[in-house]
């Protein structure tokens, strides 16, 4: 087992977290934050999907981007045009050139979607499919 699937692994053992809506924040949520150096952030409205990546690299023993910003996470590793398991996939948000961006960890491609687990999808630590064509690039070690 690769050091990438021991990220994932901890990711899974995630599964379900989920932000709080309304005034309350998750206290889990804030903890991936602190574990990329980020523990200024409060809140589980802000956008988590690189602290939640990162957590999980972090507790692997993988350095992260540390960085908040999703698409901090294309210059990370090594670019990839053969994804596997547990690599990291960067998807554009609104427009390909935005600033805008989500990452997660590959699962798998079907059928013209590419399947995720990542934090704040739908506010929660999860499984969901984004369409190929909206992926940036796939990064591993």
């Amino acid at each position: 087992m690769n050091n990438l699937q021991n990220a994932i692994i901890t990711g899974f053992k995630e599964y379900e977290t989920s932000g709080i809506i309304g005034l309350q924040n998750n206290p889990r949520v804030l903890e991936y934050f602190a574990k990329v150096g980020q523990s200024w952030v409060h809140d589980d409205e802000t956008a988590w999907c690189a602290a939640f990546v990162g957590f999980c690299l972090e507790t692997a023993g993988i350095p992260s981007t540390k960085a908040l910003n999703a698409r901090s996470y294309l210059k990370w590793g090594k670019l990839t045009t053969t994804p596997k398991f547990g690599d990291i996939v960067v998807f554009w948000r609104i427009s390909p050139t935005s600033i805008y961006g989500h990452v997660a960890f590959f699962l798998k491609e079907s059928n013209g979607f590419t399947y995720v687990l990542g934090g704040n999808q739908s506010n929660q630590v999860c499984v969901s499919k984004y369409p190929t064509n909206t992926v940036l690039g796939y990064r591993t070690l």
